[in-house]
């Protein structure tokens, strides 16, 4: 540990570029840990659950929530893999750095099993690190969550770099976007992606790495008899498909599900049950930067608050472990052999509300007919800005959580 000279108490405000916040808040990450954590005391203890869980991309948004509720609603032994910058002097570290330090601290308290892997998934090294870890200490994993969202992957065998595009195929894409640092609504567009764009997306966003990932803990035998892993994704309504869903992300997110069905396929002898699950438009450091997205999840926030049906990712979490895949129950499939937590973003009433709403979109109604005001905490949130009962005008040390 640095000594306190080198890590001066500093005040830590929000600093925004664009879609993501480049400062991010130790006490303000720890209690919004603490905020979900306290969600899932509340919430009846899942039965059945996985014992010892390995989560890859275990750092912010869904993955976190998947090992939080691992852990508090189940007791599990949790293993967490993720990519963020530690603190340097008086420069904070990421965001993901401080909930997973918070989460293990939490954990270890309430006398739990909690380990972390800060490393590159993608890389050989960090599947046989992880591998060590749960052979000397957990035996083998019976839960495998799939969460990562990055934009780039170095290929462990090829060492070829890729690059993730945010584009449509066919035809340049024009939509309403919404411009969160300027709270600009405005057309945007997208022109379409290459073959290139295509594959290098689904090289960085596909399935392979998933599998590699199964396949690895497989054959190194600390994939337990009968375990599961899941893999998020998200589908989305009809005005955002040309960027998303039929966009060089929705090929990669197919290739995702096709990989579900090689590891059904593959480990079929050995009871190993491999889904993706299609979560809601929730506000993630990944989201944030999808073109047309953050404008539907501000006037989607303001439909399903109203509604009394809004969640977020804690809530889509417990709701995918207590009602889809533990708790004696077995998970209803869509036709396509998909879990759908999705489902209460997708009730026709939902989207027809948010059909009606987003032609009258403009700047100037923007805070009027959308909860603009909502997407905004929820993404202060994820860097530990906006937490009650936390003060962001007193100093603090970018080192300690």
């Amino acid at each position: 540990m640095s000594t306190a000279t080198e890590n001066p108490m500093v005040v830590i405000k929000p600093k925004i570029r664009g879609f993501i916040c480049i400062t991010s808040h130790p006490t303000g990450c720890a209690a919004h840990v603490q905020e979900q954590i306290d969600y899932i005391k509340r919430c009846s203890p899942i039965q059945n659950a996985p014992t010892k869980v390995l989560i890859i991309g275990a750092s912010t948004g869904y993955g976190l929530a998947s090992r939080i509720v691992s852990a508090f609603g189940g007791q599990a032994k949790t293993l967490g893999i993720y990519f963020e910058k530690p603190p340097e002097g008086s420069k904070p570290a990421t965001a993901g750095w401080y909930n997973s330090e918070a989460f293990a601290k939490k954990a270890q308290t309430a006398g739990l099993y909690a380990k972390n892997i800060n490393g590159d998934a993608f890389s050989d090294e960090i599947k046989q690190q992880a591998i060590e870890i749960i052979k000397d200490d957990l035996g083998q994993v019976d839960l495998v969550i799939y969460s990562l969202a990055s934009p780039r992957r170095i290929h462990p065998k090829t060492k070829v770099t890729y690059n993730s595009a945010l584009k449509p195929i066919g035809s340049a894409f024009t939509a309403k976007t919404l411009d969160t640092d300027k709270e600009l609504v405005k057309d945007i567009t997208i022109e379409p992606g290459n073959q290139q764009d295509i594959d290098d997306t689904i090289a960085v966003m596909g399935g392979e790495d998933w599998e590699m990932w199964i396949d690895a803990l497989n054959e190194a035998g600390v994939l337990a008899q009968g375990a599961t892993t899941v893999a998020y994704s998200y589908i989305g309504p009809k005005v955002t498909w040309p960027v998303y869903r039929d966009g060089t992300i929705g090929n990669a997110k197919a290739d995702l599900e096709n990989t579900a069905r090689d590891i059904n396929t593959k480990l079929k002898d050995r009871g190993i049950q491999a889904y993706v699950s299609i979560n809601k438009a929730l506000v993630t450091q990944a989201s944030s930067a999808i073109p047309v997205v953050p404008l539907y999840m501000s006037l989607l926030y303001k439909v399903m608050k109203e509604k009394n049906l809004h969640e977020g990712c804690i809530e889509q979490i417990y709701r995918l472990f207590a009602e889809q895949l533990y708790n004696n129950h077995k998970p209803t499939l869509d036709s396509e052999g998909r879990i759908r937590v999705d489902d209460k973003e997708m009730q026709e009433d939902v989207q027809k509300a948010v059909e009606v709403l987003w032609p009258q979109v403009t700047t100037e109604n923007l805070k009027q007919i959308s909860d603009f005001e909502g997407y905004k905490e929820e993404f202060l949130k994820l860097f530990g800005f906006g937490l009650p009962g936390v003060d962001y005008d007193a100093p603090v040390d970018p080192s300690q959580v």
